[in-house]
Formats: C-alpha cells, sequence, structure tokens
C-alpha cells in the first residue's frame, strides 16, 4: 500500500525516484510512548525498526528493557507495591467490620517483591510480542543518531550496525538523578526501591514530589519508619494548595515524620546505618535514604549535538515543535525526553498524534488540556484541569470555588481518622469547570470519568443535573451545591 508521509507540514505522493533507506521509521527507545509510536506507524503501512537495551529492573547506561520505565521501573511496578502497603491498614480497620485478626500479622516482603518482578517480566514480554504482531523489527542494543537519516545500534557483543531511515523518532524517555550532596554514593533512587532485597526498618526520603510521597506511603504501610523531607512548605509543589495541605496531613495521620522546609547537606556511613544531616542541623539514621529529587532527560549517549539537533541548555531535553519535529528534518522525539508533560498517557498520545502525522496522513498535535493525572499517595490524590491558584491567574472574572470534605462511609464503621476531599474550580462567567481535585479512596477511578467531562467543556449546572451514584464517595462531584468561596481574579481588568 502506498504510504502518506507528512514533511514540513505537506503530505508526499509517493515517489518511485526516492531516495531508498532500510527503514521508513527508527525507534531509539521501547518504552511506552516509543512503543506506541512504533507499532501505530507500522499499522499505517510503514517498514519500522526499533532499539531497546537489554532487560534489567535497575536502569543505567547500558541496561534498559522493552516496555521502558513505566513498565519495568515505574508505574506499574510502584502500583504493585502501593496496593501490598495498603492491606496493613486495611486489616487494621477490618476488625470493626468483624473480622478477628490475630495481633501479629507477618508481611513477607520477598514474596511481594518475586511476585513484581515476574509481573514486570511477563508485560516485558507482552510488548515484545505486540512489537512482532505489528511487524516491527526490534533490535536489542544501544541506539544513536550518526546523521540525519542514519542510525547505528551497538549490539551486545560489542559490534556496530548501521541502518538508513526516513525519519528518526527518539523515545529515551528519562532517568533518576542524584543531587550533589556529600555520601549521595550512600544513597538510591526510585529504581533500587523498586528492588530492595531487604525491607527498610528506617527510611529517609528527600524530595516532595510523586515520587516521595508515593515512597514515603508504601514503605510507611509495610511498617517502617519514615521521614520524608523537603524543600518547600507542602509537598507536591504545582498542585492545588489546598489539597497539598490534605496530603501532607493524611502523611502524617499514617504516621509518616514531615521534615518541611528541609535540606540534606550530608549522608555518612556508620555501623547503625546511615547517618543523613538536614540544614536544620538535625541527624537521622536509616537503613535507606532515597533521593526522589527529579529526572533528567536520557539524551547524553544519543549523539544528537553532532547532528545539529537541539537541545535545551538547561535540561538537555530535545527541542520539538508542535508536531514533535526537532530542527534537523526526519528527527522527531516524543515523551519524557523532551521534557513537555512527563506522564506514561501523555507519551502515549505524542506517538499516537506522531504517526497520524508522519505515516497516516492526518497532521495532529498533541493536546495538553484537561490532562488528568493521579499521585499514589495512601490515600491517593487526583486532579484535571487547573487549580484553584492557577484558575486565579488565568481567569479574566472571578472563581468560585466548590468543596466537599466529609468522612468516607467505610471510615464511619472502621473508625479511621481520615477525610476524603473534593474540589470543583469554576469561572463564575461562563459556568464552565476548570478544575476538578480529590484526595481519598480510589480518587483516580472517579476522576478519569470526571475528565471526559472537563474535556467536552461541562458547566457546573450540568455536573448539578447529573444524577449521582448513592451510596458513593464520587456522587459528592455532582451534589455540591453551595459555593464554598468566591475569589476575584488576580489579572487586572482592563477596557483597553
Amino acid at each position: 500500500m502506498a504510504r502518506k508521509m507528512l514533511i514540513d507540514g505537506e503530505l508526499n505522493k509517493p515517489n518511485e525516484d526516492e531516495t531508498h533507506y532500510d527503514f521508513d521509521l527508527f525507534v531509539i527507545g521501547a518504552g511506552s510512548g516509543g512503543v506506541r509510536a512504533s507499532r501505530f506507524s507500522a499499522q499505517y503501512g510503514a517498514k519500522v525498526g526499533i532499539c531497546e537495551l537489554p532487560f534489567h529492573p535497575i536502569s543505567s547506561e547500558v541496561v534498559g528493557g522493552v516496555g521502558g520505565t513505566c513498565v519495568i521501573r515505574g508505574c506499574v511496578p510502584k502500583k504493585i507495591l502501593v496496593y501490598g502497603a495498603s492491606f496493613g491498614p486495611e486489616l487494621a480497620d477490618a476488625r470493626n467490620y468483624g473480622w478477628e485478626l490475630n495481633e501479629k500479622i507477618d508481611f513477607n516482603w520477598k514474596k511481594l517483591l518475586q511476585k513484581k518482578t515476574e509481573e514486570i517480566v511477563r508485560l516485558n514480554g507482552i510488548y515484545k510480542r505486540l512489537l512482532a504482531n505489528a511487524g516491527v523489527k526490534l533490535f536489542e542494543g544501544e541506539g544513536r543518531v550518526v546523521g540525519p537519516n542514519e542510525v547505528e545500534v551497538i549490539q551486545l557483543d560489542g559490534t556496530k550496525i548501521s541502518y538508513s531511515a526516513k525519519h528518526i523518532l527518539i523515545a529515551t524517555g528519562s532517568r533518576a538523578q542524584l543531587p550533589a550532596i556529600p555520601g549521595q554514593e550512600l544513597a538510591i533512587t526510585s529504581d533500587e526501591a523498586l528492588s530492595l532485597e531487604e525491607l527498610p526498618k528506617r527510611a529517609v526520603i528527600f524530595g516532595g514530589g510523586y515520587i516521595a510521597v508515593e515512597f514515603a506511603s508504601i514503605w510507611r504501610g509495610m511498617g517502617a519508619t519514615v521521614d520524608l523531607c523537603f524543600r518547600k512548605e507542602l509537598p507536591l509543589r504545582g498542585f492545588d494548595d489546598e489539597l497539598r495541605a490534605v496530603v501532607a496531613r493524611n502523611l502524617e495521620g499514617r504516621g509518616i515524620n514531615l521534615h518541611p522546609r528541609t535540606s540534606l547537606t550530608e549522608l555518612v556511613k556508620t555501623e547503625g546505618g546511615i547517618k543523613v544531616r538536614t540544614d536544620h542541623g538535625e541527624e537521622i539514621t536509616a537503613d535507606v535514604v532515597l533521593f526522589a529529587t527529579g529526572r533528567a532527560p536520557n539524551t547524553k549517549r544519543l549523539n544528537l549535538e553532532s547532528v545539529g539537533v537541539e537541545l535545551d541548555s538547561a535540561t538537555r531535553a530535545v527541542k520539538v515543535d508542535d508536531y514533535s519535529r526537532t530542527n534537523i528534518p526526519g528527527i522527531w522525539a516524543i515523551g519524557d525526553v523532551t521534557n513537555r508533560m512527563n506522564l506514561t498517557p501523555v507519551a502515549l498520545m505524542e506517538g499516537t498524534c506522531f504517526a497520524k502525522t508522519v505515516f497516516g496522513g492526518q497532521p495532529t498535535a498533541p493536546d495538553y488540556d484537561h490532562i488528568p493525572c493521579a499521585v499514589f499517595c495512601i490515600p491517593p490524590l487526583s486532579v484535571v484541569g487547573v487549580s484553584e491558584e492557577q484558575a486565579l491567574e488565568k481567569a479574566n472574572g472571578d472563581v468560585l470555588v466548590f468543596t466537599s470534605t466529609f468522612n468516607p462511609m467505610k471510615n464511619s464503621i472502621s473508625g479511621r481518622q481520615e477525610k476524603t476531599v473534593m474540589k470543583l474550580v469554576v469561572d463564575a462567567e461562563t459556568d464552565k469547570v476548570l478544575g476538578a481535585s480529590m484526595c481519598g479512596p480510589d480518587a483516580p477511578e472517579i476522576m478519569q470519568g470526571i475528565a471526559i467531562a472537563l474535556k467536552c467543556g461541562a458547566t457546573k449546572a450540568q455536573f448539578d443535573s447529573t444524577v449521582g451514584i448513592h451510596p458513593s464517595a464520587a456522587e459528592e462531584f455532582v451534589t455540591m451545591r453551595s459555593v464554598t468561596r468566591r475569589v476575584p481574579s488576580c489579572k487586572p481588568k482592563t477596557n483597553l
């Protein structure tokens, strides 16, 4: 079948005199975005090759695995551990529901670790089969760009093979970074945290983002003493401030020691463990210290600058336009390596849009509005749209805030003192719902449905006219009738 390709915004007609390439598309990186882009491009009739480093649960410059960070050392194994950590508190709550349990309940970390590893190995195999079934040729080895239409794959035995490709897609993701603190070699990243041979009894976590609060919940749920140190007043910078405070309260309520406005200054190995020193003069001894202070685009060994591809001077991310094109014709990039919105479903969207644009004859730019996300702390936080703070910056008029704080029905029997909080942010002039947030059990499952409503431009009146499911927490989103507060926009008004 004839393949339609988009070059510089124009669909080219098939030309028999075109230069012959080994592949129509060669993808470097077989994570979520790379696999999606290669499969969908192949479905449009493109001849596709993809390369990925050999599988290992802990990434490095020479190991990785088909499936990428999310499947092997990110979202999926993390969620498995969150499930495992949730059972401890659930078992405690079960007593008031009539379950007679022994006071001593053992937890077998090694068994969960084995099951987690079995699952990511299974998923790694599934991703390989998905590529094979789509007709994508998989190469195991390290890929790099050696020209505008040429890639080099360094195979496992060290030999190098070059392939030509009309289009090259960079989808190498990102890797966890360690801050420059004396003793940093004593710390671990999330990669190692997901594969620890022994469950720590004492853990110090440095960072205030997704990974930090999630691992705090995981290890605390499994019985460890956890100290969470972060630089800001509250964890989860960038989320709605009101919900950030709720998360902090819940973390403390579950026994996690919070250290706000705190940085680590030194790690020292001692007989009793790792001694952690803070900028407040505190000393905390831990079995494990996790640095969850950010990730960096994985561009170091790709040889991109030598072929003229522009990288961001600060982050080293690949710079792309709205259609994921770099400044070099024929070279594209998607996912975390571009440092746009670093979420797995976003990389999938970008991969889909790439395939439509280049091989489907449908120029499609990724749409970053109303992308829902979740933080799988216990209980989880989930949001879609803008926070109250962002709404006030963007709105032309007043913003209406609706909130609901309640004791979940399950907690009324178990006795757990932990409130669910829901929030809607509404444009007062248009009645359009600008953002929704929830912290409480099942928040991500509920927020996925709310995201569809916001994507469709739902108004508060339409929320109010929707019949709720009873009894459920989700029905609160359609029964918040009273305005909690009306906040004037931060924007100065002008008649110009």
